[in-house]
């Protein structure tokens, strides 16, 4: 019986670093965009740091002997010195996340995030937009510091797929709305792009071979398209307690996700309910009663999981190591995976 791994608590002393760098990064000339940027970077607002717990942790299960390390240098100044360029990578991909939700909640005008008032409701949404411009530019500039073109091409791809995958929830045909292939390809613009590419960036930097960052990339894909499929479950069967926004929020705002495509397949004539809108509560209880009727949930659970294996299915393929760190942070890696798809909020 192995013992059970917190992960987050096996870089827990790096995430704090991590959040005093962030706080100190967002510090900005003017006061009111200072205190706008570091608005959710705040000490008990951050969240739970999920994204940069798995850059740390993969950056660890990936510290093995790199094919090309340069034979002069110091194993050990070369670790720190890496360890502190993978840092960065964290910290970047925090404040492009962070960017994007200031960005996405102007757009559905949403009131609350992570159980506090959003941005937009505390501040206005010129102040909301441009707070997430200032973290993409302080991203950027940290991005350049780290003088490695194929880094900086993967995190500003990632930036480019934030906006079309909002652009195409936001200018979908009926036939688009409908299809799983599109909902699928915007759930990973939206949010797996990020951690998928993040993930690839640590192996980059790491000097590892193009086979071992294409590994790290697909646990990257494969959980945040887990995540996602689970929050969509969760809009339908959370409480707003547990998920800092109102439940059945997508739904109101009009946003199909996979539990009501699945339920499609099964209740054809739920179609039309969708073609209605959902402007009407009537609507919203005929999906629902649709829904429940329907596989819908169970289904996109089903899916979630096998993304969740594919993700796991990736770190067991990483080459082979004896290190208790590197063995640490792998299981520590597919117990997230796990976690991803038995969380309830």
């Amino acid at each position: 019986m192995e013992e059970q791994l917190d992960p987050f608590s096996l870089v827990a002393d790096e995430l704090s670093l991590i959040g005093n760098r962030l706080r100190a990064m967002v510090v900005a000339e003017v006061p009111k965009l200072a205190s706008a940027a570091e608005y959710f970077f705040k000490v008990g607002v951050e969240g739970k740091r999920f994204r940069p717990t798995i850059l740390l942790l993969m950056a660890t299960a990936l510290n093995m002997p790199v094919p090309r390390s340069p034979p002069d240098v110091a194993v050990g100044t070369l670790s720190t010195e890496l360890r502190t360029r993978q840092q960065c990578i964290a910290e970047i991909t925090e404040m492009i996340h962070v960017a994007s939700l200031l960005h996405d909640d102007v757009l559905d005008d949403a009131e609350t995030r992570r159980g506090v008032r959003s941005l937009n409701f505390a501040m206005g949404n010129k102040l909301a937009v441009l707070s997430g411009d200032f973290l993409l530019s302080r991203a950027c500039v940290a991005l350049a510091s780290l003088k490695n073109t194929e880094v900086v091409s993967l995190l500003a791809k990632v930036v480019e797929h934030l906006v079309t995958g909002e652009t195409m929830q936001m200018t979908t045909s009926q036939d688009q709305r409908l299809s799983m292939e599109y909902y699928m390809q915007k759930t990973y613009y939206k949010t797996a792009s990020l951690i998928s590419n993040s993930c690839k960036a640590i192996a980059v930097l790491g000097g590892h071979t193009a086979e071992v960052a294409m590994l790290a990339y697909d646990y990257g894909k494969n959980l945040g398209l887990a995540f996602q499929l689970i929050d969509d479950v969760l809009d339908f069967t959370g409480t707003s307690a547990s998920l800092g926004k109102g439940p059945l929020s997508d739904i109101r705002h009009g946003i199909i996700t996979a539990p009501i495509l699945f339920a499609i397949e099964e209740f054809p004539e739920l179609r039309y309910v969708v073609d209605q809108g959902f402007d009407k509560p009537a609507h919203v209880e005929s999906a629902l009663h649709y829904l429940g009727r329907s596989h819908g949930i169970q289904r996109t659970k089903e899916l979630a999981a096998k993304h969740a294996s594919l993700a796991c299915a990736a770190i067991d393929s990483l080459p082979k190591s004896d290190n208790e760190d590197v063995l640490r942070s792998r299981r520590a890696l597919l117990e997230l995976s796990h976690r991803v798809i038995t969380r309830t909020k």
